[in-house]
């Protein structure tokens, strides 16, 4: 007992003598700096701004490489231009700029994400009818077309329709090929876009007797008046 006593006193002034670390707060297994403490755990959180699994379509639509002067010379960076939508009538656009590329991507996805706006689609595939808009020195013009058309838009406008979910359009575009100026023209004419449902209802009428006075029949204006969806 008395051999035991003096081992464990020689250890003692082992560990005084050589500094030896001591597990007290910041320990591995305890205290506020563990790793398994608790200001230390960080696995648990999840990021903010998550779309809740639904699935999105991105577009990519054009990316710049900028520069800043500054007094010591001049600092480059890169905007990217990116359109989201979900492919069943929801749609948004967004620009962000940052020192690298994919940042720049991320930072007009999340803003594209936050600016999205619905547009009411006939048949789920085209427009319910047609449209002009306008922005700076561009002019668009939208128009439905029957099935089997197709996306008949250039670059910027396309990646718009086909985030959007619109299978058959006919589009042009006037005056200035900037893809900023063409998007924002493209969603003030989308902005637009009404349903005869929604008119139906800001009336106080039928869609049934909004479609009779285009000059279809009774029985022609219930059946696509039944077949409207939004």
């Amino acid at each position: 007992m008395a051999d035991e006593v003096q081992n464990a006193e020689g250890a003692g002034e082992a560990t005084e003598n050589t500094g030896a670390p001591r597990r007290g707060r910041g320990g591995r297994d305890g205290g506020r700096g563990g790793r398994e403490g608790g200001r230390g755990r960080r696995d648990d959180r999840r990021p903010q701004g998550e779309d809740g699994g639904e699935e999105l379509i991105e577009k990519l639509v054009h990316i710049n490489r900028v520069s800043k002067t500054v007094k010591g010379g001049k600092r480059f960076g890169f905007a990217a231009l990116v359109v989201v939508g979900d492919g069943k009538g929801r749609v948004g656009f967004g620009h962000g700029k940052a020192r690298e590329v994919p940042e720049a991507i991320s930072k007009a996805t999340a803003a594209a994400k936050k600016a999205m706006i619905r547009v009411p689609l006939r048949d789920g595939r085209t427009l319910h009818h047609d449209g002009r808009g306008h922005f700076g020195a561009g002019n668009v013009t939208l128009r439905s077309a029957p099935a089997g058309t197709g996306i008949i838009a250039g670059g910027p406008m396309r990646a718009v329709f086909e985030s959007l979910g619109v299978a058959d359009v006919v589009t042009k575009s006037v005056g200035t090929s900037n893809p900023y100026n063409m998007i924002r023209a493209t969603f003030e004419a989308l902005g637009e876009q009404t349903s005869p449902k929604s008119v139906a209802q800001r009336r106080g009428k039928k869609v049934s007797d909004l479609i009779k006075r285009g000059g279809a029949s009774d029985r022609a204006a219930e059946a696509e008046a039944a077949a409207v969806t939004e």
